[in-house]
């Protein structure tokens, strides 16, 4: 296992864990903007731009653009966050060169006015599809209202209005100020050529123009509250508490993974015990987020109607005791041996290392072999836990309740 790393003159940073025991590679394009990045003007810009981004080249058609990754047998796709909009693809060690070729070309879309009006009807169509969905819509509402005037309340998918109102010419500007080579991440995980791939990255990119790319990092909200949405339409009643967490810097957001494992695992936790176990509810878990400058501890609970209340009286009830006493030694135990082995298991693949590697440099600019960070979980204490669940107070909470319930 090696770690390597360099940079261009453009200020494009290249990273790759190289591990000759594997026979595939994976690499990726770490474009470091999302949502949170975009005025109202151009909501959703972000996700509208990663589906444009496979939609040709001045090289390649969006047939062509297919057609190469079926033909490398590439497992490939893109997504977009609040933070990162990511591009990848995972292949045999003999088409590292080709993969590479194709997502640095596809990071430089033609962004045709045809593309853009037919994709327009995708996005909308998603929206929809989304809108259809409960935990999507507590989700976004969530966040919405617990960081109420803050970036990271903005919608990744933007609304009907701001995508029906987007004009090409906007996207245009956003790519050229989002877009910069300083701005992005080339990360390769597995059995790679390094000599290889800087070459043909340098090939592929060096004529980016650099230009100087921020973001703004306000400090996030501490907000209490409480929405009820009404729709009786729906069945379940969907709940959604979160309270504040460590940012994705902080040393303590190893104590934040196992307090969420311990509190709000789909399975074996407290909530699971206090909940799902006893038939109160159908869905209840808790989940940590370390983001740029911010954190997130988000509870979701999809229950009977009629038993919203009291499967929220028991929500907090958990959340405060374990407030009051942390974790059992048995249960801590547990929670490290949980995430321990998913991420073993995750890292045996160069596909499973690659977000991992590439968020490790993105937000603190380091590389940690999957062992350190399995040793840095290992080291955490209860002490450590219970201090980061007093600290960020996970009962102080800002909750979203969606379904026909008109109190909670």
């Amino acid at each position: 296992m090696d770690f390597k790393q360099t940079v261009l003159d453009n200020g494009l940073t290249i990273i790759a864990e190289v591990n000759p025991d594997n026979v595939s590679m994976a690499a990726g394009f770490f474009v470091r903007t999302g949502s949170r990045d975009e005025t109202p003007s151009v909501a959703g810009v972000s996700h509208f731009l990663e589906h444009m981004v496979f939609k040709g080249t001045a090289r390649r058609s969006p047939f062509d653009v297919n057609r190469e990754f079926d033909e490398m047998g590439a497992e490939y796709n893109a997504f977009t966050s609040e933070e990162n909009t990511v591009f990848y693809g995972a292949v045999l060690r003999e088409f590292q060169s080709r993969l590479v070729d194709l997502l640095a070309d596809i990071l430089r879309p033609s962004l045709r006015g045809e593309d853009f009006d037919m994709e327009k009807n995708v996005i909308l169509d998603e929206i929809a599809r989304y809108e259809d969905q409960p935990s999507y819509r507590v989700y976004e509402k969530l966040m919405a209202e617990h960081f109420r005037g803050h970036p990271l309340g903005n919608s990744v998918l933007g609304t009907t209005e701001s995508i029906k109102a987007l004009q090409l010419g906007d996207m245009k500007d956003y790519f050229n100020r989002r877009y910069s080579p300083g701005n992005v991440t080339v990360v390769a995980v597995g059995n790679l050529d390094w000599p290889a791939l800087v070459d043909k990255v340098a090939q592929c990119c060096s004529h980016w123009k650099h230009f100087d790319v921020a973001r703004d990092l306000p400090a996030a909200p501490r907000r209490l509250g409480r929405l009820p949405i009404v729709d009786t339409r729906i069945n379940r009643e969907h709940i959604g508490l979160m309270s504040p967490a460590p940012t994705s810097q902080d040393p303590q957001r190893f104590a934040a993974r196992l307090a969420s494992t311990v509190v709000g695992d789909h399975n074996g936790s407290r909530l699971f015990y206090a909940l799902v176990e006893p038939a109160i509810a159908d869905e209840a878990s808790l989940a940590y987020d370390g983001l740029d400058g911010a954190g997130a501890f988000l509870t979701f609970i999809s229950t009977d109607p009629d038993r919203a209340a009291q499967s929220l009286r028991i929500a907090h009830d958990v959340l405060r005791r374990f407030q009051d006493e942390g974790p059992s030694d048995i249960e801590l135990q547990a929670a490290k041996n949980k995430i321990a082995s998913s991420a073993t298991l995750k890292g045996e693949l160069p596909m499973g290392r690659l977000t991992t590697v590439g968020f490790d440099w993105v937000y603190r600019k380091e590389y940690v072999p999957l062992a350190a960070q399995i040793d840095k979980l290992l080291a955490v204490s209860a002490a450590d836990v219970l201090d980061v669940a007093r600290k960020y107070d996970m009962t102080a909470t800002t909750i979203v309740a969606l379904g026909p319930a008109e109190e909670i």
